[in-house]
């Protein structure tokens, strides 16, 4: 009996926070292009606060990304789920995905950088958010943004991968890294191969980064989204626990680099 009423007061509790949530959708360009990111706050928290940049899988934003940003505001922050592909690129299947993606993960990253860039100064501009505190967490293609981001200078105080692609063009880009970074893998990751992790780790010893990086044994390719199905044998599947560890260590990661 003391059990559920220790859970039904939880669930009350988590859903009076996300009920302070305030979410909506927000256009801004780069360049010519325009783009529609989501945010997402506490509207019960006063004063400026830190801000997250979310971003999105392979499929473009959708109402995955625009979960995480709500948990994320749910937790006191202020989170935008950018848009890197612009409004209405929502590719659908893996071939469309794939092909989608390939624009902005080949040997110039310039584009998906200037993307995540843009996002960052939307995100930045915003009334609630501190702009000295802002991080970056990024989703399958999101994590190869994320990481990309911040190889390019911007002013992070910590970039998170969960499941996402190590590899870059310009690894001497990482003595640019100005915060620090999380990287969250699945062990049994088929997509993200071995000598791409190991060359990712010499990057990071290089050039000296703040760097984390933590396995989870019997997880795969996209383990956080449920909608990745429960059959490892593909290559990507949710992994409930891999999940639930990997965004407790972003919350812990979060306290240290935004500790004033």
């Amino acid at each position: 009996m003391k059990k559920f009423l220790l859970a039904l007061m939880m669930t009350l509790v988590a859903q009076s926070a996300i009920a302070g949530v305030v979410g909506k959708t927000v256009q801004y360009r780069h360049g010519d292009t325009v783009l529609e990111g989501y945010l997402a706050y506490n509207d019960s928290i006063k004063g400026r606060r830190p801000g997250v940049l979310v971003i999105h899988e392979w499929t473009g934003l959708g109402t995955y990304e625009m979960r995480r940003a709500d948990q994320l505001a749910a937790l006191g922050y202020v989170a935008f789920a950018a848009d890197i592909y612009g409004k209405g690129v929502r590719p659908v299947g893996p071939e469309l995905a794939a092909r989608e993606a390939a624009k902005y993960r080949g040997s110039d990253r310039g584009l998906i950088r200037a993307r995540g860039a843009a996002g960052l100064e939307k995100l930045a501009s915003f009334a609630e958010v501190d702009p000295q505190r802002l991080a970056v967490i990024g989703y399958c293609f999101g994590g190869t943004a994320a990481l990309e981001l911040a190889r390019s200078g911007a002013g992070l105080l910590g970039t998170v991968s969960f499941h996402g692609g190590l590899d870059t063009p310009g690894p001497a880009d990482a003595l640019k890294i100005r915060g620090k970074v999380l990287v969250l893998h699945g062990a049994d990751d088929p997509h993200v191969k071995p000598e791409q992790v190991s060359s990712f780790q010499q990057e990071m010893r290089m050039a000296q980064v703040d760097w984390q990086m933590i396995y989870y044994g019997g997880a795969v390719h996209s383990f956080s989204n449920p909608k990745s199905g429960n059959d490892p044998s593909k290559g990507a599947a949710y992994n409930e626990k891999a999940d639930r560890r990997s965004w407790e260590a972003m919350k812990q990661f979060f306290v240290e680099i935004f500790a004033r």
